[in-house]
């Protein structure tokens, strides 16, 4: 095996921890929890990476614009979760089917017109944010919580981001590979076969 294909694998492997299949609750309130709250879900942390990958993999110019909408619609489905302003019976589904979306555009290598990617991102990002609005602590440590949550969010881009523009360059069968493991995470989940 070439070393960048084994130092790819080991990336990929790192971005899935087999123990991120539940929200554990690790800590409760604050920065670090809100940090560590993204990284606890596989639903989430395979969605934000995969949004950076095909966003940094699929547009080469101003591809930061996808992460972008979705870090900025998911704050708004955060605070609209926190509050109660709007209730979203159906955002778990929506979630699990974002994987499988994110993770296809990743196999088909699919671009879309930037509008458009940012549009599915941050649609898909009101409902990952209601998610986790919902809970958010109510015991005075939310806006740090909050901040936390976006933070780990954007990095998670970040990483991805990485991952896809490696990928482009050395090892394009990654985004494939990817893509697959996304999607069919985004199906088992749909399917109860395992829980986020």
């Amino acid at each position: 095996m070439h070393p960048n294909h084994r130092r790819l694998t080991v990336l990929l492997l790192g971005l899935l921890p087999g123990a991120a299949l539940a929200h554990p609750g690790l800590c409760s309130q604050g920065l670090a929890a809100g940090v560590a709250h993204p990284l606890l879900g596989v639903d989430h942390l395979l969605a934000m990476v995969a949004v950076g990958w095909w966003s940094a993999a699929s547009l080469s110019k101003r591809w930061w614009l996808v992460p972008l909408a979705f870090v900025s619609c998911l704050l708004l489905g955060a605070l609209a979760g926190w509050y109660g302003a709007i209730r979203l019976p159906a955002s778990e589904t929506l979630i699990a089917l974002s994987l499988v979306v994110f993770g296809g555009l990743l196999v088909l290598g699919r671009q879309l017109p930037l509008p458009a990617a940012c549009a599915v991102a941050g649609g898909f990002a009101l409902f990952h944010g209601y998610a986790h609005g919902v809970e958010m602590p109510g015991c005075g440590m939310g806006a740090a919580w909050l901040a936390g949550m976006v933070a780990a969010t954007a990095l998670l881009h970040l990483g991805g981001a990485v991952a896809g523009g490696f990928a482009v360059r050395h090892a394009r069968w990654a985004s494939r590979l990817a893509g697959t493991a996304t999607a069919l995470t985004g199906m088992a989940l749909i399917a109860g076969w395992i829980s986020a």
